[in-house]
Order: structure tokens, then sequence, then C-alpha cells
């Protein structure tokens, strides 16, 4: 059984950065694809950003070039770095991982706003 928790949400002013973190524990972490997904009010669960075990990364194109993604295998931690924040990324933000089955994490809320 994998467990996820998500942290590093808050309000931000438009142009600024979050660093968001999510921690998963349970056995073979380290060997599975990690991602962060997002939902904003009235939308649906969109990708952001995924990580495989070797460190290959995949990014929506709404996000590109903004927001980073990177995982630490010793610790079982990945991040989303998030730059140059727009109202459009006002979200919950959801930790994945692709073990056996899907694992979510419970989301942390980011809100850009001035």
């Amino acid at each position: 059984q994998v467990q996820l928790v998500e942290s590093g949400g808050g309000l931000v002013q438009p142009g600024g950065s979050l660093r968001l973190s999510c921690v998963a524990t349970g056995p073979n972490v380290r060997f599975y694809f990690m991602g962060w997904y997002r939902q904003a009010p009235g939308k649906e669960r969109e990708l952001v950003a995924t990580i495989s075990s070797g460190g290959s990364t995949n990014y929506a194109d709404s996000v590109k070039g903004r927001f980073t993604i990177s995982r630490d295998n010793a610790d079982n931690t990945v991040y989303l770095q998030m730059n140059s924040l727009k109202p459009e990324d006002t979200a919950v933000y959801y930790c994945n991982c692709r073990g056996p089955i899907a694992y979510w994490g419970k989301g942390t809320l980011v809100t850009v706003s001035s």
C-alpha cells in the first residue's frame, strides 16, 4: 500500500513561485512513475507533469518552461517547482503514483491571486 502526502500549497501573487512536495511511503515507490495533476474549480483533473524512476520528465504544454518536476529516490519525495505562476494555475494539486494501481494524495490547494 502506497500513501502520498502533499505539502507546499498556498496563496501566491501572479508571477510568484511555490514548491510542492509529495512524500511517498510504501514498498518499491522508487521504481514507479510519479506525477502531479491538478483540478481547477468546475474542471476535470489534468496532468501537470510526470517523472520516471530514472528521471525522465513530461510536462503539459501549459506549464512547460515554468514548472519543474524532480524526485529524490533516497527520500521517496517528488517535488514540483512552480515559477511565473498565473491565475489560471489556481487549482488543487494532487500527487500521483503509478504502482500496481494508481495511488493519489489528498491534494494541496494553490491559489494565484493578487
